[in-house]
């Protein structure tokens, strides 16, 4: 099946940081300010969202691999963003460049990799395990 997905397609999500968002909450950290794991999720939030639209129905992504630097702390009340850009598609392969900022600048980027699946056929393969 052949997937009409354009490069360049993005999207950016936001959250605000929270007691349950920080790392002393996901237990990657002992301090009060937002995880590199809540960044990771929202990076592949913006990357499944900016392509969603494009994929038929029955059909959905999954994330593969992620590698991003988080390079700034963002305390508790503050918004974070991250936008993710298709920067590459190879068959069902896809890349994006993800980028996370705070007020006060970029706090994350890197690069993540999602796969487009049969929903029904992948969950198949999952629960006859």
């Amino acid at each position: 099946m052949n997937f009409d997905i354009p490069l360049n397609a993005e999207e950016t999500v936001t959250e605000k940081v929270t007691s349950k968002n920080t790392a002393a909450a996901y237990g990657s950290g002992l301090i009060e300010v937002y995880a590199t794991p809540a960044m990771i999720a929202l990076m592949e939030k913006a990357s499944y969202s900016a392509v969603s639209s494009y994929l038929p129905e029955g059909f959905n992504t999954v994330g593969t691999e992620i590698c991003v630097k988080h390079v700034k702390a963002t305390p508790i009340d503050q918004e974070v963003w991250s936008k993710a850009v298709l920067v590459e598609v190879e068959g069902k392969k896809l890349k994006f460049e993800v980028t996370a900022w705070d007020s006060e600048g970029i706090i994350g980027s890197g690069f993540h990799y999602r796969y487009i699946i049969n929903t029904e056929k992948f969950m198949k393969k999952v629960s006859d395990k």
